[in-house]
């Protein structure tokens, strides 16, 4: 049974930072891509970051040059780093696993990425 487990989540002042974490188990081969998605209240879920199916790195337009994608491999886990947080970056965010459509690194419009497994979410609140 695959299983994505987010944490790291919290109630931060703007212009800190959080790490998020998310350890992945029950894929009979390791998830190539790998991705980052967040949603507030009352909007759509966007992509954030990813590690694409070719390797390197997406961003979405609002978070590049302040969000860091990395994975450990060892460790079955994905890690988010966030500096420079914004109000405007609270959200529930969710680790996804498992491209299904544009996966590669050209694809870099985050409303074009699709997932196939999901995780709970970890809260991010971004206070002013």
């Amino acid at each position: 049974q695959v299983q994505l487990v987010e944490s790291g989540g919290d109630t931060v002042q703007a212009g800190g930072s959080l790490r998020l974490s998310c350890v992945h188990s029950g894929f009979a081969f390791r998830p190539k891509s790998m991705a980052w998605f967040r949603q507030a209240p009352g909007k759509e879920r966007e992509g954030v970051a990813r590690i694409p199916i070719d390797g390197g790195t997406n961003y979405g337009v609002s978070v590049k040059g302040r969000f860091t994608i990395s994975q450990d491999n060892a460790k079955n886990t994905l890690y988010l780093e966030m500096d420079s947080l914004k109000p405007e970056d609270t959200a529930m965010y969710y680790c996804a696993a498992l491209c299904l459509a544009n996966c590669t690194r050209t694809y870099t419009n985050e409303r074009l990425w699709k997932y196939q497994y999901w995780g709970q979410g970890t809260q991010v609140t971004v206070s002013s």
